[in-house]
């Protein structure tokens, strides 16, 4: 099963949704302090509980290409866009966020409004 750490910057809304569609997801809201995690602390996160980190965030996807760390990560290049749009955005793309991450193996996942690239 994908187990995903949703960054403070995404609704809190996505994680409820992609647990409803079966996934491990939480929210950094849910820790403590969590709206104030740094990106050190998501990245131990997710390394400790085996977690892709979903972010809008370009540091994460910056400090992987240098790094190689988080394990896997999502990186979302969408803009701005209302909760709506978003949740029906990934209803529309998960069987293909789940191949990518399962089937493909893929350590890095960019997904925008009009394509999925796999690394």
């Amino acid at each position: 099963m994908l187990k995903f750490l949703i960054d403070t910057q995404l609704p809190p809304r996505l994680a409820a949704f992609l647990m409803e569609q079966g996934y491990d997801a939480i929210h950094t809201t849910s820790f403590p302090d969590g709206h104030l995690l740094q990106d050190a602390e998501i990245r131990a996160i997710a390394l400790r509980e085996e977690r892709i980190i979903m972010t809008k965030d370009s540091d994460f996807h910056d400090y992987y290409m240098v790094k190689g760390v988080p394990p896997r990560l999502l990186y979302l290049t969408l803009g701005n866009m209302t909760n709506t749009d978003l949740l029906s955005l990934f209803a529309q793309h998960l069987p293909t966020l789940h191949t990518a991450f399962t089937t493909h193996s893929a350590e890095i996942v960019v997904m925008s409004r009009t394509h999925i690239m796999e690394y």
